[in-house]
């Protein structure tokens, strides 16, 4: 009986010992899980905010990139509109009435003459003007022009290109902002 005693101290002495240790890790495990909640919230604030953060740059990058896109497609139409008016200017020069034209060769002609002493023209195969019409001492057809003038020198030596190509990309190229402002501005 006296052994019957002793085991039941110990095995009580032991079940208490396992209670205590049961509570203690007990208390121990909810611990640790609120240690890891705790960070487990914390990860998940700083992912949250990382992501909200990546969320914003990538929209602010579409917002950039469409009017990047929309600036690249009304500088298009704004070229495309530029374009066809230097395109219908020039086409209006070169099918002026034979009048016309003759007063512009004539002005071009009479400019040359600053620097050229007799000049020589060089006209379109499409033109059908003479000598004495444009005042030079010769005119030579030549398909290479358009529409407008060639003078050159006697000796070849000088030559001034004042075909209306040339002429009006010299005036588009030096004016294009004042024709840009006057259409789009």
């Amino acid at each position: 009986m006296a052994l019957d005693k002793v085991t039941q101290e110990i095995l009580k002495d032991a079940d208490d010992k396992a209670a205590a240790i049961r509570a203690g890790a007990s208390s121990e495990i909810e611990k640790i899980k609120a240690d890891a909640d705790a960070r487990i919230a914390e990860m998940k604030e700083k992912e949250d905010k990382r992501l909200k953060d990546e969320i914003a740059l990538l929209e602010r990058q579409e917002v950039s990139s469409s009017e990047l896109e929309s600036k690249k497609i009304v500088l298009a139409k704004k070229k495309d509109v530029l374009t066809r008016a230097f395109e219908a200017t020039l086409a209006d020069l070169e099918n002026a009435p034979k009048d016309v034209k003759l007063g512009h060769y004539k002005a071009m002609v009479a400019s040359a003459k600053k620097v050229i002493d007799k000049p020589k023209a060089f006209i379109s195969v499409n033109d059908s003007f003479t000598a004495d019409e444009l005042g030079v001492s010769e005119v030579v057809k030549d398909s290479k022009v358009r529409s407008g003038l060639i003078l050159q020198s006697e000796d070849g030596q000088i030559e001034v290109d004042m075909q209306y190509s040339t002429l009006l990309q010299e005036i588009w190229d030096r004016e294009i902002k004042t024709v840009s402002d006057m259409l789009f501005g």
